[in-house]
C-alpha cells in the first residue's frame, strides 16, 4: 500500500509530506484547493504524463516521491519485477520518484536508481489502480478481464493442471518443428555429416599422438647432431683419448685412493662412499648413452611421414576443433546426428501421436474450465447488477462476453471444429455494460465517463475485490453526478472495499467522507502573495466541522447533521463487521 507521499513544487503545492495508513482514506476541500493535484502527482510518479507546466512558478524542478509497503497478493509479483531489473533493496518497501526539470528533462527512479518510463508504468500498474480523469485503470484493459474472472471463479488448481499440459504440448511442437525441418534438409546434412565423420575416422587419431610425433620429428630431423653430441660425451666419459684418459678411469682412481684412505682413517668413510657412488653413476650414464646411440635413426622417409601426419592433424584441428580430443568428439557428435536423421521419420510419428493425445486432453480441460468460467460469469453478472441497483442504477446491465477463434491446429471440439488456445485456455473474455435502458451492451472501455462510470467501476471493484490483487485503489471524485442518498451507499461500499484494499477517494459528499478511516482536509491560502496548498489530518471535532462545512455554512443545524451522518456511518460499519 501507499505509505508515504512527498511532493515538491508541483503546481500550487510548494511542499507536502503525507503518511498514510490502510483502509479508506478520504480527501475533502473546496474546488480548486488542490485535491486532484495530489492525485495528478501520484499518477505522474507512477509513470503518467510529466509536463513542465506542472512545475511551480519560479522553481527549477518539481519532484514527487512515493513509498509503498509491499504486502498482500501483489508482493510476490512486485518482488519478481524488482529482482528482474536488479532493483530490490528491501523486501518490505519500494520507493518511486519522478522529477521534472524546467528545461524539459524528466527523471524517474526506483529505489534511487534511474529507470525508464515504461518500467515505471509497469511497476505502478502492480501497485496502484487510479480511476478518475485519466484512463489509468486496470478494468479498462480487456486483457485483465479473463484473469479477474478466473480469480473470481477460483480456478487456480484447474488452470495449473491445464498449463502443465500446455507446456508439454509446446515442447512437443517445438521438437516436432525441429525434426521436420531437419528431415527436409536431411539429404544435404547426411552427405556432409558422413563426409566429416569418415574423414576424422580415417585419420585414426589417438589422444597424445601429436606430442609423440613432434618429439619423433625433432629426433629424426637432428639425428646427425644428436649422434655427434652423444658420441663426444661417451668418448670423454668412458673411452678417453691418447691425450687424456676417460673420466670413468680417473674417477675410478679417485675412488680407489679414498677407499685406501678410509681404511686408515675411518672418519673419511663418507667420502669414500660418495666417490664409489659417483663412479657407479658415471657407468650408468655411459651405458645409457650407448643405448641412445643405437636408437638414433637416420630415416628421411620416416621424417617425411611424421611431417605429413602432423600436417594432417593440424588440418583436422582447424576444421573440427582445437585439439585431437575435440576432433574426436566432433566425429562422435556427427555420428549421433546421422542416427537422429535416420530416425527422423519414426520420431515424427511418435511426436504427432503425442501431440494428438495432448490436444485431446487439453480440449477436455479447456472445456471444463470454460464451463466453470461461464458459471462464475453468471454469478458475477448478478452480483454486479445487484451492486449497481444499490447505487441507484436499477436498469443497468452487466455481462461477461465469451468468444472463441477457429484454428485448424487448435483444440478438437466435440462438434468436429478446432479452436485456438493459449496458456489460459480457449476463451476470450470481455466485460460488457449497458448503463441505461435501450443503449444495449457495450464494451466497458467505451462507456461514457461521469457518475455512471464511477458507480460502475465501484460496483466492479467491490464484487471483484477478492480477485483484484492491486493493493491501492484511487477514486478521483467518484461522487460526480450522485446525491447524498446514494453517497451513503457509495461510502459504505467504499468502506467495504477498503477492508481488502487501501482506498483513496476525493469527494464532495459528507455522507461518503463519514465512512473514512483517515480524513484529510485540503485547502489553499496566500502566503507572501503566493498560493499554497495545505493538507490537514482531521479527527474529532475538526472532522465534524469539515463535514458540516460540506453541507453548507457551519451552524448548529449543519453540525448536528454532520454528527448524525457520522453516527449513521458508524452504525453501518458495525453492521458490516
Amino acid at each position: 500500500m501507499l505509505s508515504e507521499l512527498h511532493i515538491l513544487n508541483f503546481a500550487i503545492i510548494d511542499k507536502l509530506e503525507l503518511t498514510f495508513k490502510s483502509g479508506l482514506l478520504v480527501f475533502t476541500g473546496e474546488t480548486g484547493a488542490g485535491k486532484s493535484i495530489i492525485m495528478d502527482a501520484v499518477e505522474m510518479v507512477l509513470g503518467g504524463k510529466a509536463d513542465t507546466t506542472l512545475i511551480r512558478a519560479e522553481a527549477d524542478l518539481a519532484r514527487v516521491e512515493a513509498t509503498f509497503n509491499l504486502e498482500g497478493k501483489q508482493r510476490q509479483a512486485t518482488h519478481a519485477l524488482l529482482k528482474r531489473e536488479e532493483l530490490l533493496d528491501d523486501e518490505n518497501y519500494v520507493t518511486i520518484s519522478r522529477e521534472i526539470r524546467r528545461e524539459g528533462r524528466s527523471v524517474a527512479r526506483i529505489n534511487g536508481r534511474t529507470v525508464n518510463q515504461p518500467l515505471l508504468r509497469e511497476l505502478g500498474g502492480l501497485l496502484v489502480d487510479i480511476h478518475g480523469q485519466s484512463e489509468h485503470l486496470s478494468l479498462l484493459d480487456t486483457h485483465s478481464h479473463l484473469g479477474l474472472l478466473d480469480r473470481f471463479a477460483k480456478l487456480d488448481t484447474s488452470l495449473a493442471a491445464y498449463r502443465l499440459n500446455h507446456q508439454k504440448i509446446g515442447a512437443v511442437r517445438r521438437e516436432l518443428k525441429e525434426v521436420q525441418a531437419a528431415q527436409l534438409d536431411a539429404e544435404r546434412r547426411t552427405e556432409m555429416l558422413t563426409y566429416q565423420a569418415e574423414e576424422i575416422e580415417a585419420a585414426r587419431l589417438h589422444p597424445g599422438e601429436e606430442d609423440e610425433l613432434r618429439n619423433e620429428r625433432d629426433r629424426l630431423a637432428n639425428a646427425e647432431s644428436l649422434t655427434s653430441l652423444a658420441q663426444q660425451s661417451l668418448t670423454l666419459l668412458d673411452e678417453g683419448t691418447p691425450e687424456a684418459p676417460a673420466v670413468t678411469d680417473l674417477i675410478g682412481q679417485v675412488s680407489q685412493s679414498l677407499t685406501n684412505l678410509s681404511r686408515i682413517d675411518s672418519s673419511q668413510k663418507n667420502l669414500s662412499d660418495q666417490a664409489a657412488g659417483l663412479e657407479e653413476n658415471l657407468s650408468d650414464i655411459a651405458h645409457s648413452l650407448r643405448n641412445y646411440l643405437e636408437g638414433i635413426e637416420f630415416n628421411p622417409k620416416r621424417l617425411d611421414s611424421a611431417e605429413e601426419r602432423l600436417n594432417l592433424i593440424q588440418i583436422l584441428k582447424r576444421k573440427y576443433g582445437g585439439s585431437i580430443e575435440a576432433v574426436l568428439a566432433f566425429a562422435i557428435d556427427a555420428r549421433q546426428k546421422l542416427d537422429g536423421i535416420s530416425l527422423a521419420s519414426e520420431r515424427i510419428s511418435e511426436l504427432l501421436k503425442t501431440e494428438s493425445e495432448l490436444l485431446k486432453e487439453l480440449a477436455g480441460q479447456a472445456l471444463a474450465i470454460s464451463e466453470l468460467r461461464k458459471k462464475a460469469a453468471d454469478d458475477l453478472n448478478k452480483r454486479i447488477e445487484a451492486e449497481l441497483e444499490d447505487l441507484r442504477m436499477t436498469s443497468a446491465q452487466f455481462k461477461v462476453n465469451f468468444q472463441t477463434q477457429p484454428d485448424t491446429n487448435g483444440l478438437p471440439m466435440p462438434n468436429g471444429s478446432h479452436l485456438a488456445f493459449d496458456s489460459n485456455g480457449m476463451d476470450q473474455v470481455e466485460f460488457l455494460v449497458a448503463p441505461n435502458p435501450g443503449e444495449g451492451l457495450k464494451p466497458l472501455v467505451k462507456v461514457a465517463s461521469g457518475g455512471e462510470t464511477s458507480r460502475l467501476m465501484l460496483a466492479l471493484k467491490n464484487v471483484l475485490a477478492s480477485a483484484d490483487q492491486i493493493p491501492t485503489l484511487i477514486f478521483d471524485e467518484i461522487d460526480q453526478g450522485i446525491g447524498g442518498r446514494v453517497g451513503t451507499v457509495v461510502g459504505q461500499k467504499l468502506w467495504q472495499l477498503a477492508r481488502q484494499h487501501q482506498v483513496l477517494v476525493i469527494t464532495h459528499l459528507p455522507q461518503l467522507a463519514a465512512f473514512s478511516d483517515q480524513h484529510w482536509q485540503v485547502h489553499k491560502l496566500l502566503e507572501n502573495d503566493r498560493t499554497m496548498t495545505r493538507v490537514n489530518l482531521l479527527d474529532g471535532e475538526n472532522r465534524t466541522i469539515e463535514l458540516a462545512s460540506m453541507l453548507g455554512e457551519v451552524t448548529e443545524g449543519t453540525l448536528r447533521s454532520a454528527h448524525d451522518i457520522l453516527q449513521l456511518a458508524q452504525t453501518a460499519r458495525q453492521g458490516n463487521n
